[in-house]
């Protein structure tokens, strides 16, 4: 028997622009973070109209509205869990306009960051984000949560490199937001507040984005080192000199010993860190900017600095950190994944503090990232089968996050919160700026229909005194 929503669905939309039947809609109910809930439709949205009319339906019924572009985020944020409709936005992956001359790119929000990525390059461009799931990715999904990538440390963020925005808000008005300009302080910058919003305030339905030219090269660094201590050194020296890298990534011990046997590396065997680091530029620099780089990944506890003399050597240097992933996978399929931010002088002692919760608890912890903005992925080695282990993850991560917020850091650089960290956001936010959100998402989501549940914490409980 179909519900009210799904009535009202089957007369608002064609056949091929819903689903209803629950074995149709079970494969949208979950993301990369292995959790599930059954939604109760799923809507396949073509332009503004259509999410405008479908906005109001959801308000009017009181039914949750979840936002979805490609399912690759890993903290739950497109899982339903409190049921309603998920509206995916992959019809909606037109290119607009590119325009060259004003170093611009206006896409919706289903394309892909690959597709975003080939329409910019064609004109001599690229827009800097790019996270590891780029050629599966939405440019929706990446402003969602604001991923961001490797080129962060030289290049920013989606904040950084969004002029503005076309949205329609909880309330079921369209919107727009920021410029077509690189300068503009006129209003609230209601841009930054939507990226990062994982779908609480608003559907984004088109982004203008910054495009940033192609570098004419690049050159590629392997450096490894005795400890992370040596190698926070290096990265603190790397991003205190003028030349910043387009790439400063890391591995510490226990991801180096995933990896042996898993590629062709020549890493010593007490080799305790390794940075990768990528400079790009104009040819007549390059030889320059990377032997600046060398110097100041050089010093003590470095073991060996390689530079890449040809497109083989920079394949065969990354193929240590893609090996990573594949020997992740295999030995732990269902890893406990988590990406934190630290001030980047305070790494090694992030480093430290995971090693001895993971002995603590019996959990071997894998650590690798993004080093020049200390952005770290905290990899917990566990069975979820488990439930003895279980526990412990679940103790252990409660130590991980107060770690992190007790060396200065945030619970997340670019996965977002969803529904995995949501809990320990009070943690982090000043009371006062999180009641400031709460009204925030009041003005924009009134009825508490979008994505209801995740990203801020629900607001305690008060009971007056007798």
């Amino acid at each position: 028997m179909p519900t009210p929503l799904q009535r009202e669905l089957e007369d608002m939309l064609p056949a091929q622009d819903r689903l209803l039947d629950p074995a149709d809609c079970w494969a949208y109910g979950a993301d990369n973070s292995r959790l599930h809930a059954a939604p109760e439709a799923v809507v396949f949205a073509r332009d503004v109209p259509a999410v405008v009319e479908l906005v109001r339906l959801c308000r009017r019924l009181k039914s949750p509205l979840i936002v979805r572009g490609r399912g690759t985020g890993t903290t739950g944020a497109v899982v339903p869990d409190r049921g309603g409709v998920i509206l995916s936005l992959e019809r909606m992956n037109r290119i607009l306009e590119v325009d060259p001359a004003n170093r611009w790119l206006v896409a919706e929000p289903g394309a892909t960051n690959t597709e975003v990525q080939q329409a910019a390059g064609r004109a001599g461009f690229f827009w800097p984000p790019d996270p590891t799931s780029s050629a599966f990715c939405t440019i929706g999904g990446n402003l969602a949560c604001n991923a961001a990538g490797p080129r962060a440390v030289k290049y920013g963020t989606p904040r950084d490199n969004t002029l503005g925005l076309a949205a329609v808000a909880g309330t079921g008005e369209a919107l727009r937001t920021g410029v077509y300009t690189t300068k503009g302080v006129v209003g609230y910058d209601l841009t930054r507040l939507l990226i990062g919003s994982e779908g609480t305030l608003a559907v984004i339905t088109e982004a203008t984005l910054r495009l940033t030219p192609l570098p004419e090269t690049r050159q590629l660094l392997q450096a490894v080192y005795r400890d992370m201590h040596a190698a926070a050194a290096a990265v603190a020296r790397i991003m205190a000199q003028p030349v910043t890298p387009c790439a400063l990534e890391f591995m510490d011990a226990a991801a180096i010993g995933m990896i042996r046997g898993y590629a062709d590396t020549a890493l010593p065997e007490h080799a305790g860190a390794l940075l990768m680091i990528e400079v790009d530029g104009s040819h007549a620099q390059i030889g320059l900017a990377a032997e600046a780089v060398r110097r100041a990944a050089g010093g003590d506890g470095c073991l060996g600095i390689e530079i890449a003399a040809s497109a083989a050597d920079a394949e065969r240097l990354w193929r240590t950190r893609k090996a990573l992933s594949p020997a992740l996978r295999n030995i732990a399929p269902k890893k406990i994944n988590e990406d934190v931010v630290v001030p980047v002088s305070r790494i090694p002692e992030l480093i430290d503090g995971l090693q001895e919760l993971g002995r603590r608890y019996g959990i071997t912890i894998v650590n690798f990232g993004h080093a020049g903005n200390g952005n770290i992925h905290v990899n917990l080695l566990v069975d979820p089968d488990d439930p003895v282990q279980m526990r412990a993850a679940e103790s252990c991560l409660d130590e991980v996050f107060a770690l992190v917020l007790a060396l200065r850091g945030t619970l997340s650089g670019e996965h977002g919160i969803g529904l995995v960290k949501r809990e320990f956001v009070r943690r982090e936010l000043d009371p006062v700026a999180l009641q400031l959100m709460r009204g925030l998402q009041r003005v924009f989501d009134p009825d508490g229909i979008m994505n209801p549940g995740k990203s801020l914490p629900d607001a305690l409980e008060t009971t007056s005194r007798p």
